[in-house]
């Protein structure tokens, strides 16, 4: 089906693979091989991608945190405390790995500046929900006991993930709020998943567009949940929570081409209900997944919309 995805956008829907998701969890196959590509498949892909120099030293460091949870710290060149963003990378919660959303956490720690911990939580089907919650809740544990070591500012940590890392943000902020745990100031829900029931006319509709479609999120949720004839949990579902209230500010951003667009505007406008202070941003000509892998004007303007969100909620408290 003919779209209007934005003009810039077209090299890269013409280039992305289509590749089942089914496909992201054969963890026993032998690893992908570069070779095996088209080499001019490659050469315009590289080149598409985008790249990101700091204009500050930011040093990146790998961990195992408490809970057996591999982190990796993005820390800038700073004098004083700094914020912290706990940044839940996308993935259907299948997939998913720290290296392939460097350029994103480099570009936050360096403009925001923040201390940004990226969560390598554990993914399903081998590890369904709550797994990969436990391993954010035990991050946002870790980061608020240990702030004094990272020079980090208690009273400024933020969570922010993009797809089913948006989820896991927002998951997060209610499960630490009904826990009494350590409080979230923000959160950063970059075109999130937030429903379970697949009803939403732009979940209907989409069942083709690049990054992410209909059957992609079928199979998400097939993965992710347990145990598909019971209840559905509100930590697993946000968009099924009936109390949304006491939860941090919020950023959403959905784009046109997505088959999440309504459920997240939908879940943007329950937290407004909810007097949840919340900023909506809907990208025309956007496809899922644009702002982590394009490099065009438009997502330009899409890190650079998030990358003020987190500066006016991280350095204006």
């Amino acid at each position: 089906m003919s779209r209007a995805y934005d003009p810039d956008l077209l090299p890269y829907v013409e280039t992305i693979p289509s590749v089942e998701l089914s496909e992201f969890i054969k963890r026993d196959r032998p690893p992908f091989d570069p070779a095996a590509m088209d080499p001019a498949v490659i050469e315009k892909m590289t080149k598409l991608l985008p790249q990101y120099t700091p204009e500050r030293p930011v040093a990146v460091e790998d961990r195992v945190i408490p809970g057996d949870v591999r982190v990796r710290l993005y820390r800038p060149e700073s004098d004083t405390p700094l914020p912290a963003l706990i940044y839940l990378h996308g993935g259907g919660f299948v997939s998913g790995e720290l290296d392939f959303f460097q350029v994103r956490n480099l570009r936050f720690a360096d403009r925001i500046p923040a201390l940004v911990i990226a969560v390598d939580y554990r993914l399903a089907p081998e590890h369904p929900f709550p797994a990969a919650l436990e391993d954010c809740m035990a991050t946002l544990e870790w980061v608020h006991a240990s702030a004094g070591e990272l020079g980090v500012d208690p009273g400024r940590i933020a969570a922010g993930g993009d797809s089913a890392g948006g989820n896991l943000s927002t998951a997060l902020a209610m499960l630490t709020r009904d826990r009494g745990g350590p409080p979230l100031c923000f959160q950063l829900l970059d075109v999130p998943v937030t429903d379970d029931r697949l009803e939403t006319p732009s979940m209907r509709d989409f069942v083709d567009t690049p990054m992410w479609n209909r059957g992609d999120a079928i199979l998400s949720w097939r993965y992710y949940l347990p145990d598909e004839d019971g209840p559905v949990s509100p930590y697993a579902a946000p968009a099924r929570a009936e109390d949304l209230s006491g939860l941090p500010p919020a950023y959403v951003s959905v784009c046109e081409f997505d088959p999440l667009r309504d459920e997240g505007i939908a879940y943007a406008q329950r937290l407004v209900q909810a007097g949840i202070h919340t900023e909506l941003h809907l990208y025309p000509g956007a496809f899922h997944g644009a702002a982590v892998i394009a490099d065009t004007a438009l997502t330009r303007r899409m890190n650079e919309d998030m990358i003020e969100a987190l500066r006016r909620a991280l350095h204006s408290l």
